[in-house]
């Protein structure tokens, strides 16, 4: 096979975080920082960890994915970003409680230089954050504009060769797309005219875009998810991705729906609830921001199980998706599922799953391996959604071609086959 042509990573490259003060940017910029200096061991991600099998079975070819795939080191990545609070990375992260004082201690220098430059906020898309340090300009156009500038600064100050951005921000209130959305030219004439349609995290997309870095939307809002930025990136030759980190429950769904229908066992029912206090359950305490939320997760089990191939074993599914606020869990969240099920002449059985997880211990990894996975695309000449990175999203974007492929073993083989390709080596089909 044809190897793909991957300009090479030379220099540094910058990670450009929207919401670089949250628990989970802490987490995974912290984590990154501990880990080039052999001071921690990245568990989770599959780009430093994971090996890739080459070839036949009995070649018996499974090197580490790092050691045979093109990606960017560890060390030649520069961080920064845009937070609605003042507070250096260092701080922020103390704030979170997520990593310990000891670990964050490890890197403390490097995380107090990392100073959030001021965000875009607007308190009708999270109404539960309230933004002490946030850009003010006439017009939403004239922040895509600001943005830009901050880009381009941080670009030149840091003498960087290309630069990648990743959405860690809260989720926003829900936004159905509309005939704003669906064209570039709609888009730019609605932010020029501060259309209320217009989010946050559009503009930030559109900016990153506008400076040839390529977006990742770690969140289920609408972003990058609409024609307009489809075009967009497909103009810019640039890749997108999203949308909303694939981490603790709806994980566990992408593992256990596959498996009922695999073994054709019929579902009743799936009550899922949570509870998580770190900021981002104190934002998905409004209903607006947990209908945006509620939409990602609910997508998962219709999509795997098809209900309309299998009416008699999905096609009466009640599925209920619960958040509630709880600070004292901080960012330690517990995801807890009932199952219904049925199986031989319908007999009924239940499965109880209670994971008490850690959320941004398990989107960390996520954010590293997106960064450099994306960074790959873009060095190796892909543009537009990259559907070979569903495998990290709780509600992968597809055009209004095609249908979101969800069940996670599908998602792992499509990854790594992609690789597979960029490195000129065969797919593989597991048929020998």
């Amino acid at each position: 096979m044809e190897k793909v042509q991957v300009k090479d990573a030379k220099g540094k490259m910058g990670v450009l975080v929207i919401g670089v003060g949250g628990a989970v940017a802490t987490t995974f910029i912290a984590g990154t920082m501990i880990a080039r200096k052999g001071l921690g061991v990245p568990v989770g991600s599959i780009t430093q960890l994971a090996t890739i099998r080459l070839g036949k079975r009995e070649e018996n070819r499974f090197p580490k994915i790092k050691d045979v795939v093109p990606l960017t080191d560890l060390n030649d990545i520069v961080f920064g970003g845009w937070d609605i609070f003042e507070d250096d990375c260092y701080a922020a992260a103390r704030h979170a409680e997520v990593l310990t004082v000891e670990d964050l201690d490890k890197v403390k220098d490097e995380l107090a230089a990392i100073k959030p430059m001021k965000a875009v906020f607007d308190q009708n898309f999270v109404k539960r954050l309230h933004g002490t340090w946030v850009k003010q300009a006439p017009t939403k156009w004239d922040l895509v504009e600001a943005v830009r500038k901050d880009i381009r600064d941080f670009k030149a100050a840091h003498n960087l060769d290309r630069l990648v951005c990743i959405w860690c921000g809260s989720t926003e209130v829900f936004t159905p797309m509309s005939d704003v959305h669906k064209s570039v030219a709609s888009l730019e004439k609605a932010m020029k005219e501060n259309s209320p349609e217009i989010a946050p995290s559009m503009i930030y997309a559109f900016a990153a875009l506008s400076e040839d870095a390529p977006f990742i939307n770690g969140a289920p809002n609408l972003t990058v998810d609409m024609p307009a930025i489809w075009d967009y990136s497909a103009q810019k030759k640039l890749p997108i991705c999203g949308k909303d980190f694939k981490t603790g429950q709806t994980m566990m769904k992408t593992v256990l729906s596959p498996m009922l229908k695999t073994r054709m066992l019929g579902l009743n029912g799936w009550f899922s609830t949570n509870i998580l206090g770190n900021r981002d359950g104190e934002v998905l305490d409004d209903p607006g921001s947990f209908k945006t939320k509620e939409e990602s997760k609910l997508s998962v089990i219709h999509n795997i199980l098809q209900p309309e191939l299998y009416p008699q074993l999905y096609g009466n599914v009640y599925h209920k998706v619960r958040i509630n606020y709880y600070p004292p869990r901080k960012d330690n969240k517990e995801g807890w599922d009932n199952i219904d099920i049925f199986g031989w002449l319908g007999y009924p059985m239940q499965l109880k799953v209670d994971f008490l997880c850690r959320d941004s211990i398990l989107a960390a990894p996520l954010c590293l391996d997106l960064v450099l996975f994306t960074d790959l695309a873009h060095r190796a000449g892909f543009s537009g959604i990259q559907s070979w990175l569903s495998f990290y999203f709780k509600s992968p974007m597809h055009d209004f071609e095609h249908i979101a492929e969800h069940d996670l073993f599908i998602q792992y083989t499509k990854l790594k086959n992609t690789l597979r390709q960029i490195i000129g080596e065969e797919t593989i089909d597991y048929l020998d």
